[in-house]
């Protein structure tokens, strides 16, 4: 039995739709699938000068099974802090020293080497991303591969400053299995180390690399094509949203690194005003 026209004509339109809505999804940066994902987001454009509060809760990537051979959490992995055991003025390594051989989440497992951050300590500009890679996880320094060049890149070649001059880490300080994003618990287990890097280097402005460091920063999640390049604040801090460079990668056209280019050079701008 032959289609009918309208049987035709809602299949060409429901067609249309999924191409829409893959395109939406590969410009926010999705690279894999998984049944148990959550369904796209559809937030409007961020004002250009919110008024936000210290966000109350991480925001993550929706829990996903845990991957076949990785090992289950067990009893050995350590509870979070309740309070900050390095005071309100923290330096880095007491933060580090905090943190320790850490066992807070099932990260822990799988991690070759715990990255906890690298750069300036005293830097006016710091750099949020989201998690170690393969690279970041053998050598133990964030941003040291494909994206890691490309970010030097950026701060060297892009703003004029040496990276030794700024300060970067990510949200987890542990590799996710297969590069996956970190799931809430995993978040939530780092985060008061983060805060603590945060009030230890006391950073004029704070960049954010990619949607999940833009997301638990301002505490919701955001749409890092349209919330890039809108100044927001975090805790009292200038905090200007940009791509990850690994997204640049993926997406390397002179529109792309012209927009990343123009968040730095606004970025440097505003640590120059303080």
């Amino acid at each position: 039995m032959s289609a009918q026209p309208e049987d035709l004509a809602e299949a060409r339109a429901l067609l249309a739709s999924a191409r829409a809505l893959l395109g939406e999804l590969v410009e926010e940066g999705l690279t894999t699938y998984e049944p148990a994902a959550h369904p796209p987001l559809a937030e409007p454009m961020t004002p250009a000068t919110p008024a936000l509060e210290r966000p109350t809760r991480p925001v993550a990537s929706p829990t996903t099974p845990t991957p076949s051979g990785s090992p289950p959490a067990t009893e050995s992995i350590q509870q979070p802090p309740e309070a900050p055991a390095w005071g309100p003025e923290p330096t880095l390594e007491a933060v580090r020293e905090a943190l320790g051989d850490c066992r807070r989440c099932q990260l822990c497992a799988g991690r070759q080497k715990i990255v906890f951050g690298d750069g300036n300590p005293d830097a006016d500009l710091l750099f949020v991303g989201e998690a170690p890679g393969e690279n970041e996880d053998r050598q133990g320094l964030p941003f040291v591969g494909r994206a890691g060049e490309l970010l030097t890149q950026m701060i060297e070649k892009g703003i004029g400053l040496a990276r030794s001059d700024v300060y970067i880490c990510n949200i987890v300080k542990c590799r996710p299995p297969g590069n996956r994003n970190p799931l809430p618990p995993e978040v939530s287990a780092c985060r008061s180390f983060l805060d603590g890097q945060i009030d230890a280097v006391r950073p004029k402005v704070i960049v954010t690399l990619g949607r999940p460091a833009a997301s638990l920063l301002l505490g919701r999640d955001v749409a890092i094509t349209r919330t890039r390049g809108i100044w927001q604040e975090y805790r009292g801090i200038p905090l200007m949203p940009t791509l990850h460079p690994a997204y640049v990668l993926r997406q390397y056209t002179a529109e792309t690194r012209r927009n990343v280019w123009e968040d730095l050079k606004a970025a440097l701008a505003r640590v120059h005003e303080g």
